[in-house]
C-alpha cells in the first residue's frame, strides 16, 4: 500500500509539469490559430513541422530513457557509470545528427518542401537533438525521485515559452510563424543550462554495458517507431495523398491540427501516470504483488481517462474558444481522437508485460501492426473523407495495437484485470456520451447544466462502484 501511494504522489507531482503544463501550453493554440489564419495554412506548417520532430524525437532516444531504468535497477550494475554511459551513447547520436542534418540542410528542405524557409527545419533539428540528449538528465532526476526538480524544469520551459509567444503574436501583433520556431529553440536552450549540474560524466563508459542495452533496447526503437508513426504519421502523410492544392492541404491539416490539440487531455493523463509509473514498475518488477497492482493501476486508469473523456466533450462549447473559429468545423473528430488517444493509454499499460520479462520485440510487432492499420486507413479514405479519415485510422491502429497486446500477453505473461469492472465503465460512459448527443439543446446556458449533471452521474457511479464515502474523501 505505501509503494501505490507513492506512486500516486509522484504522479500528482508530474502532473503539475505534464497536465497543468499543457493546460498552460494551449496558451499557444489560440495564440498561433488566431495569429496565423486557417486559409493561409501557417497552423498547418507548425503542425507539419512537430510531426516530424515528434518522429526525430523517438530515433534519437531509441528507446533510451527505458533501457536506463531497466539497467540501473539492476543490483549487477553501478548506477553512477550506467547513467554516465547512457549520456555518451545518447550525447553522440544527438551530435552526429545534428551535424549531419545541418551538412545537408538545402537538400532536406527541397525534399520536405520547405526549400524557401530551410532555418524553420534547422532550428527545429538543433531543437531536437537538445531535447533527445536532454531526455536523459530528465530520466535521472525520475529515477533519484527528485519529482520537483523535474516538474520545475518542465514548467519553467513552458512559461519562457508561452511569455516569449505571447510578446511577439500577441502585444506586438506579429504573424511570421518562424518565431515560433526561434522561441522554441531559445528556451530550449535555457533548460539545456540548467540541466548541466545534472550532468555526470565521471562514471565512464561502459562498453559491455553498452552493447547489452543496445541489444535490449533496439526493439524499443522499433516500438517507439511504429508508436509515434502511430500519432504523426497522418499529419506527414496527409498534404502528400489529399486531393488539393498544396494551400489546400495545408489549410486542412492545420484545422484537423487545431481540433485534435483539445482532444489531448488523454495524452496529458497519459504522460503523467506515464512519467511516474515507469520507474515504479521497473523497481518492483520483483514484488510478487506487482500483478495485481499493474490490474488496479489498469482499471483506475481507464476510469480517469473515460471521466476526463466526458469532460472534454460536455465542456466542449467552452473549449472550443481555444481555438480560432476558422477551425471549428474540424470539432466533429474531437471524440474520435480522445477515445484512439483511450486506445493508446491502455495499450501502454499493457506494455509492461513484455518490458519486464525483456522480451521488448512484441512491442515492436504489436506497434507495426498497428502502424500498417493507420497507414493504410490514411491512404485509402484521406483522399475520399479529408481529415476525418485521419481521426478514424489512429482509433483504428491503436485499437488493433491494443487488442495484440493483451490476447499474446495473457498468454505469455497474464495478469488478471477486472475486465467485469472496466466493461461496465466503458458502458456507463459510453451511454452518458450518446444520451448527450442525442439531447435537443436548445442554449448553452441550456446545456452546460445538463452536461454536468450527466458528468457528477458518472462521478456518483465510480464512487459508488469503488466504494468510496463522499465525506471521508472530501475530509482527506
Amino acid at each position: 500500500m505505501a509503494s501505490l501511494k507513492s506512486l500516486l504522489k509522484d504522479t500528482a507531482i508530474y502532473g503539475i509539469s505534464s497536465i497543468v503544463g499543457r493546460f498552460l501550453n494551449y496558451m499557444l493554440v489560440p495564440i498561433y490559430t488566431h495569429a496565423m489564419s486557417a486559409a493561409q495554412g501557417g497552423y498547418g506548417v507548425i503542425t507539419e513541422v512537430y510531426a516530424w520532430v515528434a518522429l526525430l524525437l523517438v530515433i534519437l532516444t531509441y528507446g533510451m530513457e527505458t533501457t536506463f531504468f531497466r539497467f540501473i535497477n539492476k543490483e549487477t550494475e553501478n548506477p553512477r557509470r550506467i547513467y554516465s554511459t547512457v549520456l555518451i551513447m545518447v550525447g553522440s547520436t544527438s551530435v552526429a545528427f545534428l551535424a549531419l542534418s545541418l551538412a545537408f540542410l538545402g537538400p532536406i528542405a527541397d525534399w520536405m518542401g520547405y526549400g524557401g524557409n530551410p532555418w524553420y527545419l534547422g532550428m527545429m533539428f538543433t531543437v531536437v537533438a537538445m531535447d533527445a540528449f536532454q531526455s536523459i538528465p530528465f530520466a535521472y532526476l525520475r529515477y533519484k525521485r527528485r519529482a520537483w526538480h523535474f516538474a520545475g524544469l518542465k514548467l519553467l520551459f513552458i512559461v519562457l515559452n508561452i511569455i516569449a509567444n505571447i510578446v511577439y503574436y500577441v502585444v506586438l501583433g506579429g504573424s511570421d510563424v518562424v518565431y515560433a520556431f526561434i522561441i522554441n529553440l531559445g528556451c530550449t536552450s535555457v533548460i539545456m543550462l540548467m540541466l548541466l549540474p545534472v550532468l555526470d560524466f565521471g562514471g565512464g563508459f561502459d562498453r559491455t554495458a553498452c552493447r547489452s542495452m543496445l541489444r535490449y533496447t533496439y526493439p524499443l526503437l522499433i516500438l517507439g517507431i511504429a508508436g509515434i508513426l502511430n500519432q504523426v504519421a497522418d499529419k506527414i502523410l496527409f498534404c502528400h495523398i489529399y486531393r488539393g492544392t498544396p494551400a489546400e492541404a495545408k489549410t486542412q491539416l492545420a484545422i484537423y491540427g487545431a481540433a485534435s490539440k483539445i482532444a489531448m487531455i488523454m495524452a496529458m493523463l497519459t504522460q503523467a501516470f506515464r512519467y511516474a509509473y515507469e520507474p515504479f514498475v521497473f523497481a518492483g518488477s520483483a514484488d510478487r504483488n506487482s500483478r495485481p497492482m499493474l490490474a488496479k493501476a489498469m482499471k483506475y486508469f481507464i476510469v480517469f481517462t473515460l471521466l476526463a473523456f466526458l469532460a472534454v466533450e460536455f465542456y466542449i462549447d467552452i473549449l472550443k474558444y481555444l481555438i480560432n473559429s476558422d477551425n471549428w468545423e474540424g470539432l466533429r473528430v474531437v471524440p474520435i481522437v480522445m477515445a484512439a488517444e483511450i486506445f493508446m493509454g491502455i495499450y501502454f499499460n499493457l506494455s509492461f508485460w513484455y518490458k519486464l520479462i525483456d522480451d521488448t520485440k512484441w512491442g515492436a510487432i504489436f506497434s507495426f501492426a498497428g502502424c500498417a492499420v493507420l497507414i493504410a486507413v490514411n491512404v485509402v479514405f484521406v483522399p475520399v473523407f479529408g481529415y476525418t479519415a485521419c481521426a478514424w485510422a489512429g482509433f483504428a491502429g491503436y485499437g488493433v495495437a491494443m487488442v495484440l497486446s493483451y490476447v499474446v500477453g495473457q498468454r505469455r505473461n497474464p495478469i488478471d484485470y477486472d475486465l467485469r469492472s472496466i466493461a461496465f465503465y466503458f458502458v456507463v460512459a459510453g451511454a452518458l456520451f450518446a444520451a448527450d448527443r442525442f439531447i435537443p439543446y436548445p442554449s448553452m446556458a441550456v446545456s452546460l447544466p445538463v452536461r454536468t449533471v450527466l458528468l457528477l452521474a458518472f462521478v456518483a457511479v465510480i464512487m459508488h462502484k469503488e466504494g468510496i464515502n463522499p465525506r471521508k474523501f472530501l475530509r482527506r
